[in-house]
């Protein structure tokens, strides 16, 4: 085998020829000089149209390539531009790297790879750029690899919800595909106009073709998903509608406090302050402290006893079998009525109008835990690099680690 096409096959280079490799004098540059196969050349770097040459452009340019050992290595060749009818002047198309880019497809796919693993600095030490030159190619990976598949192909079963990536209630909307546990698009912001944004790229048809969507109780979601999905199942995610009882209980709680404090009863006010984490916590959670505490609040407080009762009725109703739930849920409610505790009768108000969603929750097992999931995995992400200055960043990140677009490692499956 010739030695070029050694140099060809080790640098991972495709429709090139290696004319020569030498180190430069004075540096530990490594540059190899290629060219453009003859029935590739003269194309659009967009289209990869064949067109009529304009110039030589600014002459041999280089490319930066993976390393050989210790050695930094770049591919040096001609690049003229071309006139192209639908682009205009453009520089010509090369095999081996993406238009506008100054780093090999093998680079920009070993970065990616690397910056979904690990912080963005630290890939920038790795490979000798600058964390600027790593964003950037992270977003020109991201962009070829949506370009090139449809995210929203075969989209039945998804999941909403929000998560806040900056103080001063700044959010993103995030969507993931239950099918296929894929974040298929984020925006930024967490209100009407942005999710119709997802809707519009998502298409009528697309729209009709949803089935159950899950989701918290936001109106904004609701009334969104209503209008543009109407023949998709809204299931109202069961974690939330327990949270919902956990502040009615919390609330019961900081009145039947303030009570005692106002009536002088200080014993009473200092166990009602500790018995927050008791009341809050599963049964099977609790130490023996916090149970000690709970027999306590049966004797000495009722009405908020009570009110501990009606939240872990309503947890357990989500760990029952379909049928029984929905039952279990009606006797709640009726439950939760005669309660006279207000904040549980409102509660019960809120429940009875999303009852058909969180029936449907209950009937067909569907919840927002993978879109919690997939919130938690995009805040480590966040965590990994510090911060971002932007939303946009973000979900550029969380695409390449989560929506599946991160390529594989070079000449590896």
């Amino acid at each position: 085998m010739r030695q070029t096409r050694v140099w060809a096959r080790g640098l991972g280079l495709c429709g090139a020829v290696v004319e020569g490799v030498e180190a430069e004098a004075g540096t530990n540059i490594l540059v190899v000089s290629v060219r453009v196969r003859s029935g590739d050349r003269d194309r659009c770097g967009i289209c990869r149209r064949r067109c009529p040459g304009f110039d030589l452009g600014r002459g041999r340019r280089r490319w930066r390539t993976l390393d050989l050992g210790s050695s930094l290595t770049v591919l040096e060749a001609d690049n003229p531009r071309v006139t192209c009818p639908d682009h205009g002047v453009v520089v010509t198309w090369v095999p081996w790297a993406r238009h506008g880019s100054r780093f090999t497809r093998t680079f920009e796919e070993q970065a990616a790879w690397l910056t979904a693993h690990s912080a963005e600095s630290t890939v920038a030490t790795l490979l000798r750029v600058t964390w600027r030159s790593i964003v950037s190619i992270v977003d020109r990976v991201v962009t070829a690899a949506e370009a090139a598949r449809d995210p929203f192909a075969h989209l039945e079963k998804i999941g909403i919800d929000e998560i806040s990536w900056k103080r001063g209630q700044r959010y993103i909307t995030v969507i993931v595909d239950h099918d296929s546990g894929r974040l298929v698009w984020a925006a930024k912001g967490r209100d009407e106009a942005t999710l119709h944004q997802f809707f519009d790229a998502l298409g009528e048809e697309r729209c009709r073709k949803l089935r159950r969507v899950s989701r918290d109780g936001g109106s904004w979601i609701v009334n969104v998903v209503t209008q543009r999905c109407p023949n998709a199942i809204q299931c109202t995610d069961p974690y939330h509608v327990v949270s919902w009882a956990t502040d009615a209980l919390d609330e019961v709680r900081r009145a039947v406090w303030n009570q005692a404090r106002r009536a002088g009863d200080l014993k009473l006010a200092h166990e009602l302050k500790g018995a927050r984490w008791a009341l809050w916590h599963n049964p099977e959670n609790l130490t023996e402290h916090q149970e000690a505490t709970l027999e306590s609040l049966a004797r000495l407080n009722r009405p908020l006893f009570r009110a501990y009762l009606l939240k872990e009725s309503l947890r357990l109703v989500f760990h029952m079998g379909r049928r029984r739930a929905i039952h279990e849920l009606n006797r709640w409610l009726q439950w939760a009525r005669r309660s006279r505790l207000q904040p549980f009768v409102k509660l019960a108000r809120t429940i009875t109008k999303y009852r058909a969603s969180i029936e449907a929750a209950l009937r067909y097992r569907l919840s927002n835990a993978l879109v919690e999931s997939t919130n938690q995995k995009i805040r480590l992400i966040m965590r990994r690099s510090f911060g971002f200055h932007s939303a946009e960043a973000i979900i550029v990140m969380a695409k390449l680690c989560l929506g599946g677009l991160c390529p594989p490692l070079p000449d590896r499956s």
